[in-house]
């Protein structure tokens, strides 16, 4: 090593490479010093005795950063608050060691992915979530987060940067369309919804990180982060006149030669307000008209029990049964099967566009549907209990609640909430709804 001198930009500059490591020291901060490597890159590095010091413990030393990056004042700064924080027993060396250690953003999401994934209703964790719902949601945290923040260790992101992060989202910054092979393509979209969904499975994705023992992580940073995580779109529902477009549009494609399949199950997404692949995917065995219910084995909350309209069970009994050679009684267990293999029918999606378009009435969402009957229900004068029993937002609790379904209260209520959307969707005038009554006194 040479003689101590105060390391200037001209003085490390002019300092030439001898075939070998050596270090020249500053003659104003202890330890602080540039490393020169045989090819003549050099390095600002500090070393320095951990705190208690003392002869007897031995010399650590740290790199601050490149000597063509870090002007020789920038560095020094640096090496002055690196021995300020060590005087007072920080020890910087075990610190990055443990950051380096830590784990970052992209591999706690593919940690979430294996061991995470619950259902998070407030601060209460509940169910796996659904194949497809777990896949959407990886799918965003893959193609918005990761590419953003991913590198990031977890410990450092702070609310700034998820801030930040839905800035970045909703501004597009993430959006790409990529051709991957043979008519497959990754379409990803930003925009203001996309912000609001990726950080709530974030903000889901730092709960479960918090509550994991082997994860380093005291809180979520998405918490304190100002940025509106309520999704403002779910308040949309049809006036019956625009039902009645609906049922229009079906009548309609009917005639043109449109699937009936699809076309049904439209009718029944209206009459039922259960969600999309609760009737898409619906089986024989899970339609009670006997008990005046559809009892459904898996949905979103589990199962679930949903009573059934007088015009919903009237439709579903003019269904015919299809054909399956593969079955022992040789029909389909499938409401709707599908055309072609063994699954139920995938095409709603297609012929949703097509019903939407013609009725005029763009941005509509099959789920549009089941805010429109809990919204009818509503404004009929129903209690939110049996608008709920209606909609199936609590789970069934066992067999025997349903055992007399037909004469329940909520089959009535069903009954009542969907009449005018069946007549609106068969062209009628629907029946006008009365107020209620003021009760005395």
């Amino acid at each position: 090593m040479s003689r101590a001198k105060k390391l200037t930009k001209s003085v490390v500059d002019a300092i030439a490479p001898t075939g070998k490591i050596f270090r020249i020291f500053d003659s104003e901060v202890s330890g602080f010093c540039v490393r020169v490597s045989p090819s003549g890159d050099k390095l600002w590095q500090l070393e320095f005795r951990p705190f208690p010091g003392g002869r007897g413990v031995a010399v650590k030393r740290m790199t601050l950063g490149a000597a063509n990056v870090l002007t020789p004042d920038d560095a020094r700064k640096t090496a002055q608050k690196t021995l300020a924080d060590v005087a007072k027993g920080v020890d910087p060396v075990a610190d990055k060691i443990a950051k380096r250690r830590e784990m970052t953003i992209g591999s706690l999401i593919d940690l979430y992915e294996k061991e995470g994934c619950m259902v998070q209703r407030g601060s209460r964790i509940g169910q796996p979530m659904k194949a497809r719902n777990k896949a959407y949601t990886i799918s965003g945290l893959r193609h918005h987060v990761i590419p953003l923040i991913g590198d990031m260790r977890i410990s450092e992101v702070t609310s700034a940067d998820i801030e930040q992060l839905v800035r970045d989202i909703a501004g597009g910054k993430t959006a790409k369309d990529v051709k991957i092979g043979p008519r497959q393509r990754i379409i990803v979209k930003g925009g203001d919804g996309a912000a609001r969904k990726v950080v709530r499975n974030l903000s889901a994705v730092f709960t479960f990180a918090i509550r994991e023992p082997s994860v380093p992580v005291m809180k979520n940073p998405c918490n304190d982060a100002r940025v509106n995580k309520v999704d403002g779109r779910r308040t949309r529902f049809l006036t019956l006149e625009e039902v009645g477009r609906i049922g229009a549009a079906l009548d309609e494609l009917e005639v043109d030669g449109c699937n009936p399949k699809a076309l049904d199950i439209v009718r029944v997404w209206a009459l039922t307000g259960c969600r999309r692949d609760e009737i898409a995917a619906l089986k024989w065995s899970e339609v009670r008209l006997d008990l005046g219910c559809l009892v459904l084995d898996d949905t979103k909350t589990g199962k679930s029990v949903r009573p059934l309209a007088a015009s919903a069970a009237a439709l579903l009994t003019t269904l015919p049964r299809y054909a399956d050679a593969d079955q022992l009684d040789g029909l389909s267990p499938w409401v709707f099967p599908a055309s072609s293999g063994k699954s139920h029918y995938q095409g709603t999606k297609r012929v949703w566009r097509r019903v939407t378009t013609k009725a005029g009435l763009p941005g509509v969402t099959p789920h549009t549907l089941r805010h429109t009957l809990g919204s009818i229900a509503v404004s009929s004068g129903q209690a939110l209990p049996m608008v709920g029993a209606i909609l199936g937002h609590k789970d069934a609790r066992s067999t025997a609640i349903y055992a007399h379904m037909q004469q329940s209260p909520a089959v009535k209520a069903a009954t009542r909430a969907a009449g005018g959307i069946a007549a609106a969707l068969s062209g009628k005038t629907p029946g006008k709804l009365l107020p209620m009554k003021k009760r005395a006194g």
